[in-house]
């Protein structure tokens, strides 16, 4: 069976990072890790190809090769989607698809022939029996959670990882808490199920062999899930994976209790993690409240941030406004925490109600939700009525992202952070790429762009008062030109 595995493209976002990845001639930001463990689980007989349109075309010999074609989605690659299935099916070919876009919208997708949805591990071999007998059903689902003991080293090289900032690797699913407007417990479960150090070790050597010396990203949505484990074997496994390895850092999600236990942040430290994305959401205890975020309530959130930051944790923020508790001043709100806190990467983005959430169940039966989510974060839309009218949302949301990657605030907020961090001793492996960054963001930044003074007040600020974060400070210098563009290009301000 010759089988097509086509990821299909992402629009400009916040997390897409594609205005800052041209500095460093690279396409994409992360691999479709999905379509690689599904395709560690087809028959080791069938022929595979890999099509991430992030980095490239879908071209008619593609297609023309492929017997089957199988598609993977998030809900904010729907318009790609569709392109896809449009095109594959007016070739005659046999279209299956999974992944969370397919979850709570399959119906909307008569043409696929198969879905084969929910955890991969459990649905694709039911799906591949029916085949082989040749009686395959149209939709694969299942209410059972995947032992993650049995997921498959991914097929990395099906992957051209050359066009790549990072490489990815999930060694959790599930979190244990509630948040309402979140979809991972409702698709994944309450409760933490994890893979091995052994099973860690294997995909960390798979990349390694193929070369791979930059960041890895643990997908997991709650990292620190399981925290018994990760302390006494995964940890201790990491760290001395790194010994002598050049590169290779880590990049995770936790919750933000993680700065509740030093001995845990020492430990990722040493085991190489560098940066942590966490659910901050919102400054407000009422609204936290609302959504059932216990684990950020009766806590100094910007005291814990900084927590983070001076062990040595980069800290990646995400944050929501339009909660029914939200007031006209929570924009304010918002923009002064994140300023204070320092922190660089900070995503706002309206609150929407995904398929399958507390959330949506709720809006759906008090008539307040809009048609169809966009599945970006960053885009100035929502799915939802607000309580406060959509229109001082909008207005609201529109200003505080103005002001936010304006910048005198986003530089201003990068002197902050780098006052405040403590950066661990890497073990740094230089590449080609970022010496490119580095002069073309003089050029770029220092020469062409609006930024120009901050930029070279950043420069010279932090090589005078502190050159061991000098790289740092002109990383972040390039991610806020990509903000920029981003939410120039889709919340006009």
């Amino acid at each position: 069976m010759r089988t097509l595995l086509v990821y299909p493209r992402f629009p400009d976002t916040f997390w897409s990072f594609r205005y800052a990845l041209q500095f460093i001639h690279k396409k994409a930001s992360s691999p479709p890790l999905g379509l690689l463990t599904v395709a560690a689980l087809l028959p080791e007989d069938w022929q595979l190809r890999l099509v991430d349109l992030n980095t490239r075309l879908l071209t008619d010999e593609d297609i023309a090769w492929a017997d089957m074609v199988m598609i993977s989605a998030m809900v904010v690659q729907r318009q790609s989607t569709r392109e896809v299935i449009t095109r594959c099916k007016a070739a005659g070919k046999c279209v299956v698809a999974g992944g969370p876009l397919f979850l709570g919208e399959w119906q909307d997708f008569p043409e696929v022939d198969h879905f084969v949805l929910n955890e991969g591990e459990l649905t694709v071999p039911l799906f591949l029996e029916d085949l082989q007998r040749g009686v395959p059903q149209r939709v694969y689902s299942t209410s059972d959670f995947a032992d993650m003991s049995q997921s498959p080293v991914p097929r990395w090289d099906l992957l051209e990882t050359r066009y790549y900032d990072s490489l990815s690797i999930q060694y959790s699913r599930g979190c244990p808490f509630n948040c309402d407007f979140c979809n991972v417990t409702a698709m994944l479960g309450h409760r933490p199920r994890t893979k091995s150090a052994d099973q860690i070790v294997a995909e960390l050597d798979a990349m390694y062999r193929l070369g791979w010396r930059r960041n890895i990203f643990f997908v997991d949505d709650n990292f620190i899930g399981n925290r018994k484990q990760i302390k006494e074997e995964i940890l201790p496994a990491l760290i001395e994976w790194r010994k002598g390895k050049k590169g290779c850092h880590f990049i995770t999600e936790a919750s933000i209790n993680l700065a509740d236990d030093p001995g845990l942040m020492e430990m990722m430290v040493e085991a190489g993690f560098t940066s942590v994305f966490v659910g901050i959401e919102t400054p407000a205890e009422e609204s936290l409240v609302e959504c059932h975020k216990g684990q950020n309530l009766r806590r100094n959130l910007a005291e814990s941030v900084r927590r983070l930051q001076r062990f040595g944790l980069q800290v990646m923020g995400g944050f929501i406004v339009g909660f029914d508790n939200d007031r006209p001043g929570i924009f304010q709100q918002q923009l002064e925490f994140i300023q204070k806190t320092g922190i660089v990467t900070a995503m706002v983005g309206m609150l929407q109600a995904p398929f399958g959430t507390k959330l949506y169940q709720r809006l759906e039966e008090e008539g307040r939700l809009l048609l169809e989510m966009s599945g970006s974060n960053t885009d100035g839309s929502t799915n939802i009525l607000p309580k406060m009218g959509l229109d001082t949302l909008r207005a609201g949301y529109r200003q505080l992202i103005g002001e936010l990657y304006s910048p005198k605030a986003f530089y201003e907020r990068v002197r902050t952070f780098l006052e405040n961090y403590n950066p661990p001793r890497l073990n740094v492996a230089i590449h080609w790429e970022e010496v490119y960054a580095f002069f073309a963001s003089m050029w770029r930044l220092g020469v062409l762009g609006k930024e120009r003074k901050e930029y070279w007040r950043l420069f010279f600020w932090t090589l005078w008062k502190y050159p061991r974060k000098f790289a740092l400070a002109i990383t972040f210098a390039i991610y806020g030109y990509h903000f920029r563009q981003v939410f120039q290009n889709q919340v006009k301000t």
